[in-house]
């Protein structure tokens, strides 16, 4: 992971298919701790407590923690699939549980690595993987005179209005991407006359 992008998921996904009978239903959910992943993992097996198994993998921390269980399925033909389908998407932070019903037919050792891994991906896919991009969050004080100048240049440089303050003077909060804030700053500046009141105040991951 990129110091400057931060790759995962934007939401929980579920997916659903067969293959010779046996149903596979993965979740995928977004997660920032292990306790968090654990507690994912425990409400899908008892979400499916009657299932032939139950297989997870998540990973944290751009792959500083990884973990999974093939729950009972020859060992790697499961989990580590299922890890694998994670690394591969470019996600960090991110949980993934397979649920088998089995169908009477056995896959084998690589039917069953393809269907987890293919359940997994589902998965991710339906959870919708996102790439946020590291912005610096700024503010800006000026006269009313100049706020809508201001604003304009702003926005052309596609910044994120956070919040806009109308007091003795105005007080602008946003953010922008931090690659652009060299760029950005020296233009206000010179607008200014050299006389910008501009702070940053922290960072954070976003995208537009």
């Amino acid at each position: 992971m990129s110091e400057e992008l931060y790759t995962t998921l934007e939401h929980d996904g579920k997916a659903e298919f067969e293959e010779k009978r046996s149903v596979f239903i993965s979740h995928a959910r977004p997660v920032k701790t292990e306790a968090e992943a654990l507690e994912f993992i425990k409400k899908i097996k008892g979400q499916y407590r009657d299932a032939t198994h139950n297989v997870y993998a998540y990973l944290l921390d751009g792959g500083m923690t990884q973990r999974y269980s093939d729950d009972g399925e020859p060992q790697g033909t499961a989990g580590m699939p299922t890890l694998d389908a994670i690394r591969k998407s470019g996600c960090t932070d991110a949980v993934v549980v397979v649920t088998r019903y089995f169908g009477g037919t056995l896959l084998g050792a690589g039917g069953l690595v393809r269907a987890y891994s293919h359940s997994a991906v589902l998965a991710l896919e339906a959870a919708h993987i996102v790439t946020y991009e590291k912005y610096a969050q700024m503010r800006l004080m000026i006269s009313y005179s100049d706020y809508s100048k201001y604003l304009s240049e702003l926005e052309k440089n596609s910044v994120i209005i956070d919040n806009t303050v109308f007091e003795e003077n105005v007080i602008i909060e946003f953010a922008v991407k931090k690659k652009c804030l060299s760029s950005l700053e020296a233009k206000l500046t010179e607008m200014s006359g050299g006389k910008l009141k501009m702070l940053q105040n922290g960072e954070r991951f976003d995208f537009r």
